[in-house]
């Protein structure tokens, strides 16, 4: 499934429309052509309709959200649903300000994501339960442990049948589920949140995966899931007592660069529940 899902991904080229937060446009750009995808970003409204028609996949963060640009994401949502290309959504800091929260809300609404990734707190919030987040972190009390998980696949279980999306909830622990199965992740390490942005990194690859397996979509977001959290593990073994965040974040992006099938495959650390 994985190798499968990575290696279509790297034939299909696929073109990735994102509009994301300009924190981390950069890096996202970076690792949609690290993992074999190509980025554009456009978030005026009158140009985000025809851009979209032309891709393969479509990715909403609201990480440095405005107001401005939620017609635009909705324009580019809706147009993407008509096509049937997969969206997902990153209510990035949802629970943390009201504007966040109702914006997120108003997407998942309007829209129907093919996926909606994000942490625990963020998670919660969306389905209109929880605490608020800590910034654009998981609160305290949301952070996914082995005591914890039984609870949270089946919240994420719940939130994917209510909302019809693969949800995939991005932790110390990352579980991924279609409602049915649920895919408990432990690939990564606890550097890459000393990195800004590599869960908008993992929104974009998740896109990428999506667009070339759009009718396999929880194998798509298993796969993006597994490989950002595998390269995350193999970057950290490249770094040297001279090296810190940033040498890391670029080792991030050269793991996903020479990441092979088999290494996935090898490499992936989950189980089924």
């Amino acid at each position: 499934m994985l190798r499968e899902t990575l290696d279509r991904l790297r034939a299909a080229a696929p073109l990735v429309h994102c509009i994301t937060n300009y924190v981390t446009a950069n890096d996202c750009a970076n690792i949609l052509l690290a993992c074999g995808a190509s980025p554009v970003m456009a978030e005026d409204p009158g140009e985000v309709e025809e851009v979209t028609a032309q891709c393969g996949a479509l990715v909403l963060n609201t990480g440095t959200l405005r107001q401005s640009v939620l017609p635009a994401m909705l324009a580019a949502g809706a147009r993407a649903n008509a096509l049937g290309l997969p969206v997902v959504l990153d209510p990035v800091g949802a629970g943390s300000s009201r504007l966040r929260t109702e914006s997120a809300r108003i997407l998942l609404e309007r829209l129907q994501p093919a996926a909606i990734r994000g942490n625990l707190s963020e998670m919660r919030a969306l389905a209109g339960s929880g605490q608020a987040a800590h910034g654009v972190d998981a609160a305290p009390a949301d952070r996914i442990t082995a005591g914890t998980l039984d609870q949270t696949v089946a919240f994420a279980k719940s939130f994917a049948r209510q909302t019809g999306a693969v949800v995939a909830i991005t932790g110390s622990i990352d579980v991924v589920t279609d409602g049915r199965r649920a895919f408990c992740i432990r690939n990564g390490c606890p550097e890459m949140s000393r990195v800004t942005g590599t869960g908008c990194q993992l929104s974009a690859m998740m896109g990428a995966c999506l667009a070339a397996v759009p009718q396999e979509l929880l194998a798509g977001a298993v796969t993006a899931v597994c490989a950002m959290g595998l390269c995350g593990q193999l970057a950290r073994r490249r770094m040297t007592p001279l090296d810190g965040n940033a040498s890391y974040r670029n080792y991030i992006i050269d793991a996903v660069y020479n990441l092979t099938g088999a290494q996935l495959e090898e490499g992936a650390d989950y189980e089924v529940r």
